[in-house]
């Protein structure tokens, strides 16, 4: 019963965190070394995956529409800065993960990354907010934003949300909820490449499924879509009417809490 509760209470963190700028990455590993216990990348895969779910079906209408009506001008341009976007991302991981970085696994990395996205997503808004609203993404917001995903990838606390909606706004599209649809749906395509790269890792070191509880999978990945699809439907409306402040407040908070509770080594 104890790991069914663990199991739940990671797919809820999840699925809060994925789309929300607070890194579900560095939630994960703080969960891990408070004491949820260590999860296979198969686990961690499957309830990322049951987030990228909820926000295919979130947007489920908007990706039919750009594919059914790619003939007309603006989406023929959408769709391919998305797809721009992707292939920036896409090349920039390559080269990463053949350079051999990968994500630190200590809490206090995690903890600077929280305090030090908070500042910038302050700091950002304030810059936004001097900027004249636009709503239009431009080749400079697709690239940056591209960008912007691998660098939420190398650095866990980042987050990826909140690193690629903030460039986004930063770069040109002023306005919230275009510059998080934009940075949503480039999200869905590179984290199913991530999850399906993962897989094909896990299988290829013959880990896929060996040792998993697929009771614990299903759960979990239940747990996570339902969960996303709340938070993500609650952030697309609190942001019609609020900044991302209180986001900023948040990791500020837990960063700093993090930092003066853990030792330098942790």
């Amino acid at each position: 019963m104890e790991n069914i509760f663990q199991v739940i209470l990671l797919g809820i963190i999840e699925g809060i965190t994925e789309f929300l700028p607070i890194s579900s990455t560095g939630h994960l590993l703080i969960a891990e070394k408070l004491g949820l216990g260590a999860r296979s990348d198969v686990f961690n895969i499957v309830i990322q995956a049951g987030a990228i779910l909820a926000v295919t079906i979130i947007y489920w209408q908007r990706i039919w529409q750009l594919l059914v009506n790619i003939h007309k001008p603006e989406n023929k341009d959408y769709a391919l800065k998305l797809a721009v976007a992707f292939l920036i991302t896409a090349a920039l991981g390559a080269t990463a993960s053949k350079m051999g970085l990968k994500l630190p696994t200590e809490i206090i990395p995690i903890a600077w990354a929280l305090v030090i996205g908070g500042v910038w997503i302050i700091v950002a808004e304030w810059l936004a907010a001097k900027k004249p609203d636009s709503s239009v993404i431009t080749w400079p917001v697709a690239i940056v934003v591209g960008v912007a995903q691998i660098v939420a990838g190398i650095f866990p606390g980042t987050s990826r949300s909140g690193a690629t909606i903030f460039a986004a706004m930063l770069t040109g599209t002023s306005n919230r909820a275009a510059a998080t649809e934009f940075a949503f749906l480039i999200g869905i395509p590179t984290m199913y490449a991530a999850s399906a790269k993962e897989i094909y890792v896990a299988y290829k070191a013959t880990e896929l499924g060996v040792h998993e509880n697929w009771t614990d999978l299903g759960i979990g990945f239940v747990v996570s879509t339902v969960t996303a699809f709340i938070a993500v439907k609650w952030l697309l409306k609190y942001i019609q009417t609020h900044k991302f402040t209180a986001f900023a407040i948040y990791r500020i908070i837990l960063g700093a809490g993090l930092l003066l509770w853990l030792p330098s080594g942790a």
